[in-house]
């Protein structure tokens, strides 16, 4: 920051207590002096727009941080010659630091931009709307009031959950109140699960085949007999043991299909 002492002189001046003119000097010759005269006035503006975008364990001075350096880059594209207010121009510019920021660094998965953004809306909108209606607002309200759908809403506080992750070594209570890592009371995916359903889909499937034709699928794929050992057993040659084989798998493929609009199960289709 300036020194106390060179801002007091800087600010002895009408001309310079006007904003226009620091804008002025520093856009003429580039017065670094004039630089920090405006990041000093303007800086109340910066912190307050992160103290709204203040949400759940986010430290207020990183946000501080971000919202200053929108503030300077605010400060350096400005042009006063354009006739628009400074803070007209500097408050977009650093509300889209603050999104960016947050876009970038503040949520533990990877969310859609748009979402993220409404999740910033959702939160300031909810406290509005119960301020004003007394009570708890209701989804459509909140959509009503974001302009946006009832499933954007809902997707949007889904995705606010996104922000942080939990460890799986963390402890939680368990139902008899001890002490248990989170990671033991996630369910987790099956892979046995899924092999007997296959087993029983498969199982109802091989009904609709003959005797045969369901022996010489056992034998291939149960057995791992190859084609010219089935057709010893069986007494046909292997080329008869090969054309089976393929009728009955685009037999079943086409029933699973009808059925369960799937594809062949890999149990039967291999």
């Amino acid at each position: 920051m300036v020194p106390s002492g060179r801002l007091a002189h800087l600010n002895k001046g009408a001309p310079d207590r006007d904003p226009r003119g620091l804008f002025e000097r520093y856009r003429r010759s580039g017065d670094a002096v004039a630089r920090e005269a405006l990041v000093e006035r303007f800086l109340p503006l910066a912190y307050k727009l992160a103290a709204r975008y203040r949400r759940g364990p986010e430290p207020l001075d990183d946000l501080r941080q971000v919202a200053a350096f929108g503030l300077l880059k605010a400060i350096d594209r400005y042009d006063p010659a354009r006739g628009t207010a400074f803070s007209s121009f500097a408050v977009p510019t650093i509300l889209g630091e603050l999104r960016r920021h947050f876009r970038d660094t503040g949520w533990a998965l990877r969310v859609p931009r748009d979402l993220q953004e409404l999740a910033v809306r959702l939160d300031r909108t909810n406290d509005e709307l119960h301020h004003a209606l007394g009570r708890a607002p209701t989804v459509a309200e909140i959509a009503a009031r974001l302009q946006t759908t009832p499933e954007q809403v809902l997707e949007a506080r889904g995705a606010a959950a996104a922000h942080h992750a939990e460890s799986l070594e963390s402890t939680m209570f368990d139902g008899d109140e001890s002490r248990a890592p989170l990671g033991d009371v996630i369910g987790a995916h099956d892979v046995g699960l899924d092999a007997a359903e296959d087993a029983v889909t498969a199982e109802r499937l091989l009904r609709h085949l003959s005797d045969r034709d369901r022996e010489i699928l056992r034998l291939r794929f149960a057995e791992d007999l190859t084609q010219s050992e089935i057709g010893e057993r069986l007494g046909i040659s292997q080329m008869h043991v090969s054309r089976l084989i393929r009728q009955s798998l685009e037999e079943l493929r086409e029933l699973a299909e009808t059925e369960y609009g799937a594809p062949p199960l890999g149990a039967v289709a291999a």
